[in-house]
């Protein structure tokens, strides 16, 4: 029988199926040891974890529900004191305070 010859590309075509001939690098290995040693690629290496580490951290606040500041902080548009015509009716900050009625 003939031994299948590769063409363009590196691929061995044999009884109609497409296989990619084995290489003689390594596995896992890319590349040479100088380049992965080398000022730049650890600029890049760098940039890429950050960037990576920004992405996360976006994903991450996009899930978390969103938080108001002001629901904390009284401001000066804020009453003190209701000046409803209800007289027990609670403050406006006393109302709305976030961190009061979550616990």
């Amino acid at each position: 029988m003939e031994t299948p010859q590769p063409f363009a590309g590196g691929r061995i075509f044999e009884g109609g199926v497409t296989m990619a001939i084995s290489t003689s690098l390594p596995a896992g290995i890319l590349f040479p040891e100088e380049i992965l040693h080398s000022e730049w690629f650890a600029i890049l290496a760098t940039f890429v974890a950050i960037n990576t580490l920004m992405y996360g951290a976006l994903a991450i606040a996009k899930i978390l529900p969103k938080v108001h500041p002001g629901d904390w902080i009284r401001t000066r548009n804020q009453r003190s004191e209701t000046r409803s015509i209800h007289p027990d009716a609670p403050a406006v900050n006393e109302a709305t305070d976030f961190v009061r009625t979550r616990r």
